[in-house]
């Protein structure tokens, strides 16, 4: 899952998640596929080689792998984004630092902090969303469907238990 819950050591009962979304190609990946597509893209070049439909074609097969170049590492720099909630006895905060540079925050009492899953309705299916003073924030939109309801009900326990631990 690409999510993970921890404990604050230097605050008790304090527990952190942190969400961030898949990383499927890693570093070498992208390398080993830039070159094989530039490789797989020049072998048909080779009959023309010595040719003018040769400096025809060069440009098209250039053009193809710069825009899949470019296409990887903007797919790259968006998946850039990082959530953290942390949720405590007296504070639950939900950080998110997006690939652009526009951080958001967004903290409530967790004692009416609220988890929805809404099954339609949302830009995905199954969207998760956190409900506290007045207003209602997404988490976890990047994450595909079934780790989505596998988090609303992390969530739900982690409040429940929470709250739980507040009322003794």
């Amino acid at each position: 899952m690409p999510y993970r819950w921890s404990d604050d050591p230097a605050r008790p009962q304090t527990r952190i998640l942190t969400l961030w979304p898949h990383q499927s190609l890693p570093p070498q990946g992208f390398a080993a596929f830039m070159l094989t597509f530039f490789v797989m893209a020049a072998i048909p070049m080779v009959g023309f080689l010595g040719t003018f439909v040769l400096w025809g074609l060069l440009p098209f097969m250039l053009a193809a792998t710069a825009g899949i170049y470019y296409a990887l590492r903007r797919n790259d720099r968006d998946r850039q984004i990082l959530e953290e909630l942390t949720l405590s006895p007296h504070r639950a905060t939900l950080s998110r630092k997006n690939p652009r540079g526009n951080d958001q925050f967004w903290e409530t009492n967790p004692y009416w902090l609220r988890v929805f899953l809404h099954e339609t309705g949302g830009p995905v299916p199954y969207y998760v969303t956190l409900k506290g003073d007045g207003r209602e924030v997404e988490i976890g939109s990047f994450l595909a469907e079934d780790e989505r309801k596998a988090l609303h009900d992390d969530l739900i326990r982690a409040l429940a238990r929470l709250n739980n631990k507040n009322g003794d």
